[in-house]
């Protein structure tokens, strides 16, 4: 069974990106949509935390900084982070809808403050893979 999630989350953050540019910088947030990881993904947008890596051949990954210090990879086509609590409240609880580094990513882009960076096919497949050195 298809999941409506992506459809779901990304009417819902095309209406919060419309709301944020009619505002200019809407100071008034809505963390309890997304539960309690609203605001550490805000907060990973406000330190400019997710980068867009893009490959020549069009493949898209998003590299979220974590509050740790530690890189996250996560995939939107998918719907996937690897952080633990993904893991755990996403996948094995199904008590959320996403973490904060995917909250984060939506954010970022709905606001147009995604940082962008070219990467080579390889480097991506190394990305993709998972045995890129931590």
């Amino acid at each position: 069974m298809r999941s409506f999630l992506p459809a779901v989350a990304e009417q819902l953050f095309r209406d919060i990106q419309q709301t944020y540019h009619e505002t200019s910088r809407s100071k008034k947030r809505h963390p309890f949509v997304f539960g309690s990881c609203a605001l550490p993904a805000l907060d990973l947008v406000d330190h400019r935390s997710v980068t867009c890596l893009s490959s020549p051949s069009g493949r898209k990954a998003f590299q979220v900084l974590g509050g740790s210090g530690r890189l996250y990879v996560c995939l939107l086509s998918c719907h996937y982070c690897p952080c633990p609590a993904f893991s755990y409240t996403v996948l094995r609880r199904t008590e959320g809808l996403l973490c904060k580094h995917i909250l984060a990513v939506y954010l970022s882009r709905a606001m147009a403050v995604t940082l962008q960076e070219s990467v080579s096919d390889q480097q991506m497949s190394v990305l993709l893979s998972g045995t890129a050195a931590p």
